[in-house]
């Protein structure tokens, strides 16, 4: 699959010294990790790259959601005017049909498919040209009520599997599952209209496979590459649309 070109120098528009870096590289898709520790001086500099409506819906947020929103945000507009060679003052975002995002320069829409995910400290941005596709992030913090979770969102067969297990081995499938199907769902763009207890995640991949192949029951035509990108920092999952045969 097509990679996303370079701009030339000459075109590129100014990058602040990166609070984001290369990730993973996974069968065409780029994923870029974005560090959302508390930095005054970078959350300033990222608010700055924020148009009109983005300040508007940054005064919204309480202070956490505000700054993964400010630097992630930044970060994507910084990414795709060095990738596009356009200026930050190009850009703009639309929404589709369930709230999930795409790009436009100088009011037309841009080649490229991406999404962001972020929790606590840390944010993912995965970007591609072919295919739609979801990442998902969370960081393995203990959950409270982690059995009446499990019985929302998982499949009878996911819920029997946890239920065999004690901490920490439980919490650390909960969120390997979670993230899986959370990057489906995104990938798909149907938002929570689709139950994620209503679909399993490949069974290789629940007994500790890397990657697989999906296709959710209600839509079998349509096959996802799904790749667990978690690390010992947190869980994370990839899921990109495969091209038809």
């Amino acid at each position: 699959m097509a990679m996303i070109a370079p701009a030339s120098p000459e075109s590129l528009s100014p990058v602040p010294g990166p609070w984001w870096s290369p990730f993973t590289t996974r069968s065409g898709v780029q994923v870029m990790h974005v560090a959302l520790s508390p930095d005054p001086a970078r959350e300033a500099e990222a608010y700055g790259w924020l148009n009109e409506t983005e300040r508007d819906a940054w005064q919204k947020y309480l202070p956490q959601p505000r700054r993964q929103f400010t630097l992630c945000r930044a970060a994507l507009r910084a990414i795709l005017s060095e990738q596009f060679g356009c200026r930050n003052d190009q850009l703009s975002f639309g929404a589709a049909r369930h709230g999930k995002p795409f790009a436009m320069a100088g009011g037309a829409r841009l080649p490229l498919n991406f999404n962001v995910s972020h929790s606590g400290g840390h944010g993912l941005i995965a970007l591609s040209v072919t295919g739609r596709l979801g990442v998902d992030i969370e960081e393995r913090i203990p959950r409270r009520y982690l059995n009446e979770l499990i019985e929302a969102v998982m499949g009878p067969e996911e819920q029997a599997e946890l239920a065999a297990l004690r901490e920490p081995a439980k919490l650390c499938l909960f969120y390997r599952l979670w993230t899986l199907k959370e990057a489906l769902i995104k990938a798909l763009g149907t938002g929570f209209s689709t139950d994620p207890s209503g679909f399993q995640a490949p069974p290789a991949m629940r007994r500790g496979g890397m990657a697989g192949v999906f296709s959710f029951p209600h839509l079998p035509s349509v096959a996802w590459r799904l790749e667990d990108i978690g690390d010992e920092r947190f869980a994370a999952a990839l899921a990109h649309e495969l091209e038809s045969p």
